[in-house]
C-alpha cells in the first residue's frame, strides 16, 4: 500500500484545554522525527467524540475505520470506552495508541495486544501527595472538590496515600452544583465546616476556572495563614497557573513532570516544542512526544504497514524521555514515575516551584489500587478535563 499512515484521532470537547488535540499531535510529530518532520509520511484525521462517552467514541471509531480507512486509532480517551471499541480494533486489525490524564487507575479487565497507552498518571501524584501531606502535617486532613472531580479516582488515590502515611481519618467535602448557576463556586458551607472543626490540612481538587476561583477565595479567607493547602497536579500546570502569579499565595502539590526539569531529555523537548510551536510546553505536548518517541523506534515497520512486527516491538519497548523511562503496554508493567513534592509560591508576579521532597508511586496492579476499583464505582465516562 502507498500513501501516508492515516491516524484517526479521537477528540472529545474540553473547555479547560480547547487546543489539547493540536498539542498532542504536534508532540507526536516531534517525537517521531529528531529533526525536520516529514509531513508526507503521517496524516491525522480528527474525529469529534462529544464528551468522550463510550457511544460517541465507538461511533467515531467506526467512522474512522469504515469510512476514512485509517491505519491507526489515537486520541484522548477514557478507560470506560475501551471495552466498546476493542472488538472493532481487533476485528479489523488496527493499531491503537491512546492518551489519558490518569483520572482512573488502570484496571484492565479487557486487554488488547493492539492497544497502547500514554498517561500522565495523575493518580500516582495524588497517592504520593496524600502520603507526604499526612506525614508532614499529621492529624485529620480534609479534601474539597466539586461533584465533577469527585466522580473519578483522584480523591480515592489521595485517600489511599494518606492512609499509607498514617491517617486514620480524612474528611471529605463535595461542593453541590447549583443548577441555576453552574459557573458559581459557593464555598460558604465549606468555610463554615472547617471553622467549626479545623482540619490539619486541606487538599483541593478543582479544574479550569473553578480551580482559579477556589485559590482566589482561599487566599482571601481567614484560613489561609493557619491551614496548609495541597492541590491536585493540574491546578498548578505552568500554562494555567501563570495567570495567578499576582495572587501572592503559597501551597503544595505533587508533580509527575515539570517544564523546568534540568535533565537533558526534558530540556531538549521543551526547546524543540517551544521553538517549533511558539507556545509554552505543556502536558499534552509531552504525552504526544513520549508516544512519538515510541513510534519512532518502530517507524520502519509502521511505514511498511507491518503491524505484527510493530505491535510485538511496542509491547516490549520502553523509551527514555523527558520523564525518564516510559513504557506503554499494561502487561509490561507501566514504569513508575518520579514524583516531586513541590512548594509553590507566587511573589512579585513570579511563580516559584521548589522541590522539597520526592514521592513514591505504586504499580497499577497494587492491592491498594485494586480496592479502589472495587470500592469506587464511578458513572463518569468522559476523560478528565473534558468539561
Amino acid at each position: 500500500m502507498n500513501g501516508p499512515i492515516k491516524i484517526g484521532f479521537l477528540a472529545p470537547y474540553s473547555g479547560v484545554y480547547p487546543f489539547y488535540g493540536h498539542h498532542l499531535m504536534a508532540g507526536i510529530l516531534l517525537g517521531l522525527y529528531p529533526a525536520v518532520t516529514n509531513q508526507a509520511e503521517f496524516q491525522f484525521i480528527p474525529a469529534y467524540t462529544q464528551m468522550g462517552d463510550p457511544k460517541s467514541t465507538l461511533d467515531a471509531v467506526n467512522k474512522l475505520v469504515f469510512f476514512d480507512q485509517v491505519d491507526m486509532i489515537s486520541g484522548l480517551i477514557s478507560y470506560k470506552s475501551i471495552p466498546d471499541i476493542i472488538p472493532v480494533i481487533e476485528t479489523y486489525n488496527k493499531l491503537a495508541f491512546f492518551f489519558d490524564m490518569g483520572e482512573f487507575i488502570p484496571h484492565f479487565e479487557n486487554l488488547s495486544p493492539r492497544i497502547f497507552y500514554s498517561s500522565q498518571q495523575i493518580w500516582q501524584s495524588q497517592f504520593a501527595l496524600g502520603q507526604w501531606a499526612q506525614k508532614e502535617f499529621g492529624g485529620a486532613g480534609m479534601m474539597v472538590m466539586p461533584v465533577y472531580e469527585a466522580g473519578y479516582h483522584l480523591s480515592s488515590a489521595f485517600h489511599k496515600g494518606a492512609g499509607a502515611g498514617g491517617a486514620t481519618q480524612l474528611g471529605l467535602h463535595v461542593l453541590p452544583r447549583d443548577p441555576a448557576n453552574i459557573k458559581k463556586l459557593d464555598l460558604g458551607k465549606f468555610f463554615h465546616d472547617i471553622k467549626k472543626n479545623p482540619p490539619t490540612y486541606i487538599h483541593a481538587l478543582f479544574s479550569g476556572n473553578f480551580g482559579r476561583e477556589f485559590l482566589v477565595q482561599w487566599k482571601k479567607s481567614e484560613f489561609y495563614d493557619s491551614i496548609p493547602l495541597t492541590v491536585v497536579e493540574n491546578m498548578v500546570y505552568d500554562d494555567l497557573f501563570d495567570d495567578l502569579a499576582e495572587l501572592d499565595i503559597e501551597l503544595f502539590a505533587a508533580l509527575s513532570w515539570s517544564r523546568h526539569a534540568e535533565n537533558a531529555r526534558n530540556k531538549e523537548f521543551v526547546s524543540r516544542y517551544e521553538g517549533s510551536g511558539g507556545q509554552m510546553a505543556n502536558i499534552y505536548g509531552l504525552l504526544g512526544y513520549e508516544a512519538g518517541l515510541a513510534l519512532r523506534e518502530v517507524k520502519p515497520y509502521l511505514l511498511k504497514r507491518d503491524w505484527q512486527s510493530t505491535i510485538s516491538l511496542l509491547q516490549k519497548e520502553s523509551v527514555n524521555g523527558p520523564r525518564g523511562e516510559r513504557n506503554f503496554y499494561p502487561l509490561s508493567g507501566f514504569s513508575l514515575p518520579v514524583i516531586d513534592i513541590v512548594r509553590v509560591k507566587t511573589s512579585s508576579k513570579k511563580v516559584y516551584k521548589t522541590v522539597i521532597s520526592q514521592g513514591k508511586g505504586l504499580k497499577f496492579d497494587s492491592v491498594d489500587f485494586k480496592e479502589i476499583h472495587e470500592g469506587s464505582v464511578s458513572g463518569w465516562q468522559n476523560p478528565y478535563l473534558c468539561i
